[in-house]
């Protein structure tokens, strides 16, 4: 299954280590399969606030995603984007292409159903 590593980007200031972490960071993910989805494109916010920016990182699966997030090469830039944009990051599994989320419900209304 998929897997991508989604940044909310805040309070970005411009600095030169920013610069060289963007132009060094594709080369960090593309030995595990990792591609841009989304990079700082604009963004529309339908509910609650979102400020700042989104980074959206497709892997393969979960493991590769892990693998780069810890590799050498991605932990060595990591510093030049931290110290000048404050954001949260996570890793997340995707769904399969078949999922079916009236199984989620189902199971659910169960859990429900029991208690």
């Amino acid at each position: 299954m998929p897997a991508y590593a989604i940044a909310h980007l805040r309070n970005a200031t411009p600095h030169p280590e920013v610069a060289e972490y963007i132009e060094r960071i594709t080369a960090t993910f593309e030995p595990y399969g990792g591609r841009f989805l989304v990079h700082a494109t604009p963004h529309e916010t339908k509910e609650g606030s979102w400020p700042g920016a989104v980074v959206m990182i497709g892997f393969p699966g979960i493991a590769e995603a892990r693998t780069w997030w810890d590799s050498p090469a991605y932990q060595e830039i990591a510093p030049l984007r931290a110290r000048h944009i404050e954001g949260d990051i996570i890793l997340v599994e995707g769904v399969a292409a078949d999922y079916d989320p009236t199984t989620t419900a189902k199971a659910m209304r169960e859990t429900l159903a029991a208690e």
